[in-house]
């Protein structure tokens, strides 16, 4: 039997410590790889279910200031300026009896309002869009930001071509997958 030559129990044991920690950190890595994987491949989880109702209340804003009536609800109501030519939009999202959420787009500045108004952990996503000259135009994806505040909201404000139609889609899921209601096509609101 032949002896090895220039080693040590010492160093015996170091290269085999070395071996462990380089197998321990590949399992590490393809764990990381592997959680990574299924959370990007993870469908964002639905916030209702049933869905909301959704009720719209429209408003020609040649008419306006416009406040009361529909407009009326257990947070902020909503006041709608005077823009000629304008048509504003008030959406409210109920369930069960209970007020969720509120959605208003202002034609005076063009701005969008999407209320989160019950912190029960769940949200809906509205996205905007407008056509002008023929052409439609994506404003992008919104929701309230979620915190421990009864009532959450954000406010956007836009730069709209006076006239254009714009679209609104409220969805109960980020993926824009599971449709709740909206104000969109025949019924768009009008910057």
């Amino acid at each position: 039997m032949r002896a090895r030559t220039g080693t040590t129990a010492h160093a015996t044991a170091a290269a085999a410590t070395g071996r462990r920690r380089r197998r321990i950190g590949i399992a590490a890595a393809a764990l990381l790889s592997t959680a990574g994987a299924l959370a990007a491949t993870t469908t964002p989880a639905q916030a209702y279910s049933p869905n909301p109702t959704v009720s719209a209340y429209y408003r020609d804003t040649d008419s306006c200031p416009c406040s009361g009536g529909t407009l009326t609800d257990p947070f902020d109501n909503t006041y709608f300026a005077y823009d000629a030519g304008g048509y504003a939009v008030k959406l409210e999202l109920n369930q069960g009896g209970s007020f969720v959420g509120k959605v208003e787009f202002h034609p005076n500045d063009e701005k969008l309002w999407v209320y989160d108004t019950k912190n029960d952990g769940d949200t809906f996503y509205v996205q905007v869009s407008y056509t002008s000259g023929g052409t439609g135009h994506n404003l992008g994806t919104y929701s309230a930001p979620g915190t421990d505040a009864v009532m959450d909201y954000v406010t956007k404000d836009f730069d709209i071509p006076e006239g254009a139609y714009v679209d609104i889609s409220v969805y109960d899921d980020a993926g824009l997958t599971d449709y709740i209601g909206g104000a969109r096509g025949t019924g768009a609101a009008i910057a």
